[in-house]
């Protein structure tokens, strides 16, 4: 779908699917490859490609046994962005729910597409029973750090992410109150 003509439409917002895992690991890999293309080792920018993205996104979308959730973004038909809240995998999280991905097409930025889904996600958490959430952005990535800084994120920490290709750094935000993420403060 990647450079496809499509007429302009509502913005809707959806539970991803196993159908959806190629759709959304192209995305990954296209918004991964562009915000990372300076901050990641050679060897990993290399090795995520689409085909391994699309792997594992396969087996997340498949498993049904984690307290997980993705939600795509679409636009005519066109995948614009997608996130995916999930119980905490850092400890530094706290009793917080975790925002695992958020990506949006660089298309697509500046829409309030990447603000609509974390207020869907942070609800999705507080349906859970959680009373805040955290989620991780590397260091040096500017524009997520200045995205999540606007709706009022709180840098509580910094941890190192093994990751099975990349030890990168990273910063922690979170939010003890739902209000601001969900629309409920003017």
């Amino acid at each position: 779908m990647v450079g496809e003509e499509f007429t302009p439409g509502e913005i809707t917002l959806r539970p991803a699917v196993l159908a959806d895992a190629d759709v959304i690991a192209n995305l990954h890999v296209r918004v991964w490859r562009e915000t990372y293309r300076d901050l990641a080792s050679p060897g990993a920018y290399a090795a995520l490609t689409e085909g391994v993205r699309a792997q594992r996104w396969r087996a997340t979308l498949a498993d049904s046994a984690s307290q997980q959730i993705t939600l795509v973004a679409e636009e005519g038909g066109r995948l614009l962005g997608f996130g995916t809240a999930c119980a905490p995998t850092e400890t530094l999280f706290g009793d917080r729910g975790e925002i695992r991905w958020l990506h949006v097409a660089p298309e697509a930025a500046r829409r309030g597409i990447g603000r609509r889904l974390m207020r869907a996600l942070t609800e999705t958490l507080r349906g859970w029973g959680y009373r805040g959430c955290a989620l991780a952005v590397v260091l040096g990535n500017q524009p997520a750090i200045a995205f999540y800084e606007r709706l009022g994120g709180r840098q509580a920490g910094v941890f190192v992410d093994p990751g099975p290709l990349w030890r990168s750094k990273n910063i922690v935000f979170v939010w003890d109150d739902f209000g601001d993420l969900v629309g409920e403060r003017a």
